[in-house]
């Protein structure tokens, strides 16, 4: 619960966004002395509801003048934007003032996610190893330029496509078809008015995260997520899965090569193009044989990435954003625990498609290991009180250990704990890397 506003240098929050990032965000404030009051965008995450107070105004443009007058009235003092699209609709810009900050970039620094092909000429122009490729808005052009590559394409939508616009063919046949499906079928509405095609690089993925206040850098955790639906990585894409950190493919000095290579070059390169960059910078890069290589940018906290990376802080989360969104980052103690975190994702019936929804959840309230965190994210309560199922990734089940092995067993312990009908969950996150015996 929140604490008393008349708390001693007490930051009133603001939190926008509703999934299970945004309870992950919540849940790691919530421990700080120093929260005042926290106030939701949320109207219905259960988990979420349980830890502050529903701000009953849409999270849309259009109304955002609303949310700049609920502050004041409010007195908040900072304010996190969890999901991409309000920073890339330029809340940050809406929202900050000289008393009041934000944890998220503005509108020009959000482009790094939501234009593909913005970011992929400013990795060009900093010299960031990265997938070659070309943007393309004509079909023709970009099927041409397909017949060019032997070796593999792959095809994104350019804008924001809720983590489902990158297709990955086998084929130059699929290749084809992707580029149609992006450009002339428009099945990524205006997500795809842009078409980026790359380079098919080689290698395992791994999501590295960091904190900027536009001058000082804080590396923080490498994650590794499972995008696909099913195990072995079989199955449409979705949201994500499940996730473990830190990676044991990322240590100390390949780690300091990211730094070096990829994170310095890109704070540097925000602050000549005059960008004002104040929140998380996460660099989904390939480990290819050629080294690191940057496949995308988001400019927030991944999800499920967030519910392994905020548990692991034995430091004050708020304190941390808030000293990150003042341009005060060189003062934020960061400490994190020894070990391990992994997320297991329990997804909704036909999700990724058409989840269904107002399914009863059970067995909530047999996860009492203290080392288990369950983050709420497609789930509401129906008339009668009950937790039911209102989205595709409905519940994200986190267990902490000393090692990934422990936290992995940890986390699927509790799952199997929890049931509703359609249950979809994968059985093999962090599998691959404790079958190679890297662990840690």
């Amino acid at each position: 619960m929140t604490t008393s506003s008349t708390t001693p240098d007490a930051i009133n929050v603001l939190l926008i966004g509703s999934g299970g990032r945004e309870h992950a965000i919540a849940h790691a404030i919530s421990r700080s002395s120093r929260l005042g009051t926290l106030h939701l965008t949320d109207q219905s995450n259960p988990g979420l509801q349980s830890l502050g107070t529903r701000v009953d105004i849409p999270v849309s443009r259009k109304e955002i003048y609303r949310l700049d007058q609920y502050c004041n009235h409010h007195n908040i003092s900072l304010v996190i934007i969890g999901p991409e699209d309000p920073l890339a609709e330029g809340y940050t810009d809406a929202l900050a003032t000289e008393t009041r900050f934000v944890f998220g970039p503005t509108q020009a620094g959000a482009r790094l996610e939501s234009d593909k092909a913005w970011a992929k000429q400013f990795m060009r122009q900093m010299a960031i190893p990265a997938a070659e490729g070309r943007a393309f808005t004509d079909a023709e052009a970009a099927h041409e330029y397909v017949r060019t590559r032997m070796d593999g394409v792959v095809v994104k939508a350019a804008g924001l496509a809720k983590g489902k616009g990158v297709i990955v063919p086998s084929t130059v046949d699929e290749a084809h078809a992707a580029v149609d499906a992006v450009l002339v079928e428009k099945q990524f509405g205006n997500a795809g008015n842009i078409c980026v095609i790359e380079e098919q690089l080689k290698g395992p993925e791994v999501s590295v995260f960091a904190l900027t206040d536009g001058k000082t850098l804080a590396v923080l955790d490498v994650c590794q997520d499972h995008k696909r639906l099913l195990d072995n990585n079989m199955g449409p894409n979705t949201g994500g899965m499940g996730a473990f950190c830190p990676s044991p493919l990322v240590e100390a000095k390949l780690l300091a090569q990211i730094e070096r290579d990829v994170l310095l070059p890109t704070v540097s390169g925000l602050r000549r193009e005059g960008i004002v960059y104040r929140g998380v910078i996460y660099a989904g890069l390939m480990l290819t044989h050629a080294g690191p290589k940057v496949l995308e940018y988001n400019v927030r906290f991944g999800d499920p990435e967030a519910q392994v990376l905020l548990p692991r802080f034995t430091s004050d989360v708020l304190e941390m954003m808030y000293l990150t969104a003042q341009g005060r980052l060189e003062e934020a103690d960061i400490q994190v625990r020894s070990g391990a975190a992994c997320t297991v994702v329990l997804a909704s019936e036909n999700y990724p498609d058409s989840p269904r929804t107002g399914v009863t959840v059970n067995g909530l309230d047999d996860v009492t290991d203290e080392n288990v965190v369950v983050y709420h994210a497609g789930t509401k309560r129906d008339a009668s009180g009950n937790i039911v199922t209102s989205g595709g990734r409905v519940l994200a089940i986190t267990g902490l250990g000393d090692n990934l092995h422990t936290a992995r067993d940890t986390a699927y312990n509790a799952a199997k704990k929890i049931h509703f009908d359609g249950m979809q969950m994968r059985s093999d996150i962090g599998a691959s890397v404790l079958t190679s015996n890297a662990t840690r």
